[in-house]
């Protein structure tokens, strides 16, 4: 199987790319998930009250278990992308956008991987053996080759919660220079 060499970002086209509550201070993001509930129009309506606190927590294990296996994230939390594409993210969104960046934009070692969204892959207990792992880019071609991309094995979801890959990205500088984080403009090469 080929071993997708993008990474997609899905985002809802009013509120722009790279928009994330992690970055927000805790009453902030409790505040704009409340508003986002409130309207009930995306995904993101559905999350539980202790969403927030527990996203926080995964985040920080995901980060301490990536800088031990040589992980050097340059942020306090992640971007969130999806290896290759997966159109069923897409459908969380009322006006729902992608962008595109190719892996080979990153430093390998700012990107860290579950398989499949980081809340089911660290927190189900259901045996399988990718649960509870964080994965670098070197690992990639082994983990497709063995597990496959489950946005192609499942991808209506009816064989579990493992829909994509996700890519939690540790830096800004490769965004900025393509223009795609707010108030940026693409770097002209020198």
């Amino acid at each position: 199987m080929d071993v997708p060499d993008f990474l997609t970002h899905y985002y809802e086209a009013a509120c722009g790319p790279f928009r994330s509550l992690s970055t927000q201070g805790p009453e902030e993001a409790k505040r704009l998930l409340d508003e986002i509930r409130r309207a009930g129009q995306t995904f993101a309506s559905q999350r539980k009250e202790d969403y927030l606190a527990i996203r926080r927590e995964l985040e920080q294990v995901i980060r301490e278990r990536f800088v031990a296996k040589g992980g050097q994230p340059r942020r306090a939390t992640p971007h969130y992308l999806i290896v290759g594409p997966c159109p069923w993210v897409k459908t969380w969104y009322v006006g729902g956008c992608e962008i595109r960046v190719p892996l080979a934009a990153f430093d390998p070692v700012t990107v860290s991987l579950t398989y499949g969204d980081s809340f089911p892959a660290m927190r189900f207990s259901d045996g399988k053996p990718f649960r509870g792992q964080v994965y670098r880019v070197k690992d990639l071609p082994d983990l497709v080759c063995r597990y496959g991309l489950p946005q192609v094995w499942n991808p209506d979801g009816a064989l579990g919660p493992d829909r994509y890959i996700e890519a939690q990205v540790w830096d800004d500088e490769p965004l900025r220079s393509l223009g795609l984080l707010e108030g940026t403009a693409p770097q002209a090469d020198p």
